[in-house]
């Protein structure tokens, strides 16, 4: 063995001994010149991390250790890692830098020093500190009312992100649960919608990631309306439907299903609308149709009427004969209560 390799390898071992002796503990204050370097450093991954510890003229070897493993002594560099770089070696002031931290890179850093032939340490506990992140969430959901949903939101970070849930739609909007896991019941159309997961700590801005829940449901008839309309004239009859997947619609007068072009009429459907036009309406078209919207889910019907003037007017006239006679009982029971 050569004289430089046999004297790297004496000093390692002295060096890794110093670490471990009872007597390496914090500086006490009567040793002047040598003070004990600070308990943490937290710095965030990706930033550099400084190690430093106060020496004097005293001191005759200086080394920077990450548990037992050396990485600097004095000038010498024996870590192989290229981010920990010598940063001060002065008479009073011994620092490395670590450049671009990881989450490996966090635990106890030592400083031995020898001066006067007294081995002292110091310590330094590296904290890294990691952004909230994102790392495993649900996709995109289509369910059926009444289904049971479970979402997921898998976030990681140094300290442990707190994740949160917001609900987005039309009718509602805001927080929902505050877990990885968010389990809805019974899910009904009001719920679909977007979802948004937030995982926040305070080491940086929170990692918003979003995913949207479809509720299928049956149709529901929201409006169908009587329409009257003269003889010759264009007549329309409507009818809206709300359901996921969107309605498809038939129309109907008595049992009879009406086609688009026959007869005079055209069928035209519009999103959640149906539109059954009579472009030259005649005295055989005035009637009661039936309008049927369905999907996979079931089905939903209404009955609408069109009519001429004269069955607007007697209906007029019989609504206002029914208030008449409404109003002369009201009377006939007001003079009964004088007596």
């Amino acid at each position: 063995m050569g004289v430089a390799p046999c004297w790297r390898w004496l000093l390692a071992l002295g060096l890794r001994l110093l670490f471990l002796v009872p007597a390496g503990v914090p500086v006490r204050s009567g040793d002047a010149g040598f003070s004990k370097a600070m308990d943490n450093v937290t710095v965030r991954q990706g930033e550099s991390a400084i190690l430093s510890s106060g020496v004097d003229n005293r001191v005759t070897r200086v080394a920077w250790l990450n548990r037992s493993i050396i990485l600097y002594t004095s000038n010498d560099k024996w870590s192989i890692d290229p981010r920990v770089v010598l940063l001060t070696n002065t008479k009073t002031q011994y620092s490395i830098e670590i450049q671009s931290v990881n989450i490996y890179d966090e635990g106890a850093y030592t400083c031995s020093v020898q001066t006067d032939n007294h081995p002292k340490t110091s310590h330094v506990n590296l904290i890294v500190q990691v952004p909230p992140k994102i790392r495993n969430i649900s996709s995109d959901l289509t369910v059926n009312e009444g289904s049971t949903v479970t979402l997921r939101c898998l976030a990681s970070g140094r300290p442990d992100p707190t994740v949160t849930w917001k609900h987005y739609n039309e009718k509602s909007r805001g927080f929902v649960g505050d877990d990885e896991y968010l389990e809805i019941t019974g899910i009904t159309r009001d719920q679909s919608g977007l979802y948004e997961c937030s995982a926040a700590n305070e080491v940086s801005t929170p990692d918003v990631r979003r995913l949207r829940i479809t509720v299928n449901y049956p149709p529901f008839i929201s409006d169908a309306r009587n329409t009257g309309a003269s003889v010759g004239q264009k007549g329309i009859l409507r009818c809206s439907a709300l359901a996921v997947p969107l309605a498809e619609f038939q129309w109907y007068k008595e049992d009879a299903r009406l086609s688009n072009g026959l007869g005079g009429v055209r069928i035209e459907n519009k999103d959640h609308m149906s539109f059954l036009t009579f472009f030259n309406v005649s005295e055989k078209d005035y009637g009661n149709y039936t309008c049927v919207a369905s999907n996979k889910l079931g089905n939903s019907n209404a009955s609408v009427i069109l009519y001429g003037p004269g069955a607007a007017h007697n209906t007029s006239s019989s609504t206002s004969a029914a208030l008449a006679i409404i109003c002369l009982l009201f009377s006939i029971l007001y003079t009964l209560s004088k007596f």
